[in-house]
């Protein structure tokens, strides 16, 4: 298996990693009763997931490269899940004050944008550890402009084959935030059904994080 060291034009990682970390961050700005599993638990398991997966990268193991990438996108998401779920039962029960609430919502949203660009980056044309083996990218579970625009003289290739373009971290991220802003993809169709319906799980999560800050804003008003 090619290490990274040996593929032409590998992938930067540090934009994703930088964003699991952001989601770590959060996850401490949250009320401790909304927090998954016991203090400290969660970043630790995804620090050690990132060690492992750095590890396995430069090592040429790309099958435990992405294992381990997967189980730092399932902690993340567990940890999202649960907060939702908590924010919820705290709502229903009268448990939460109107801060934490207004707290919670606004991370649990931030926290939704990055994990969900992190399962497109991951899940989109095979994962990272593919995309990087191929000189353009044509082909995904989303249409980005430069796959679809004709290039300059060039009406038989597009943008992506004659600039040899692939999409990163960065792409992604934008994908998500505008999911959750627009509930939409704004100018990136979305072409598969696991898409389709990954964006409608953020969407549901967006929309109720928001509905609560709203909520809570009209009952101040």
């Amino acid at each position: 298996m090619l290490s990274a060291h040996d593929i032409e034009r590998p992938e930067p990682r540090w934009p994703a990693v930088i964003g699991v970390l952001a989601a770590v961050a959060l996850h401490f700005a949250l009320p401790a009763d909304l927090r998954f599993g016991p203090q400290g638990m969660l970043a630790a398991v995804v620090v050690t997931l990132l060690a492992v997966a750095w590890v396995a990268r430069h090592a040429g193991l790309h099958h435990v490269n992405a294992k381990a990438g997967y189980g730092v996108l399932a902690v993340l998401t567990a940890g999202l899940l649960y907060g939702v779920a908590r924010l919820f039962a705290g709502l229903v029960q009268h448990t939460i004050t109107a801060p934490d609430l207004l707290r919670a919502a606004s991370v649990l949203w931030a926290t939704n944008v990055i994990v969900f660009a992190t399962w497109y980056w991951r899940l989109d044309g095979g994962g990272p550890n593919v995309r990087e083996q191929g000189e353009a990218h044509t082909r995904g579970a989303f249409l980005f402009p430069q796959m679809a625009v004709a290039s300059p003289g060039l009406e038989d290739a597009t943008l992506a084959e004659t600039e040899k373009w692939r999409p990163g971290f960065v792409d992604y991220l934008f994908v998500a935030f505008n999911t959750s802003t627009a509930f939409s993809p704004t100018d990136v169709p979305v072409l598969s059904r696991w898409a389709k319906l990954t964006m409608m799980v953020q969407s549901i999560i967006s929309v109720t994080a928001v509905v609560l800050l709203v909520g809570r804003a009209v009952n101040i008003l």
